[in-house]
């Protein structure tokens, strides 16, 4: 089998992150429970956005801006499914 660069992620991922990733849905690594994105515990009080588990409090989301750019770590998420449009 051959494989090919991230680059071929591209269409994919733009149709993605083009939704309202609020209602997705996540599971929390920490405890499994699925929920939307919109139930998250939001905190706002630090250079960056933390979203925990509104079950466990784990931390299951970190966004953090600068101009021109962003950081996304959701290595607190086991799975986000995405609602598209067909």
């Amino acid at each position: 089998m051959t494989h090919v660069d991230g680059n071929a992620l591209a269409g994919d991922l733009r149709e993605i992150f083009a939704v309202d990733v609020t209602v997705a849905t996540g599971q929390c690594a920490g405890c499994g429970y699925k929920g939307s994105v919109a139930s998250l515990r939001v905190y706002q009080n630090a250079p960056g956005t933390v979203a925990r588990c509104p079950h466990c409090e784990e931390v299951v989301l970190r966004l953090v801006r600068a101009p021109g750019r962003a950081w996304l770590d959701l290595r607190g998420t086991v799975s986000l499914e995405i609602p598209l449009q067909s």
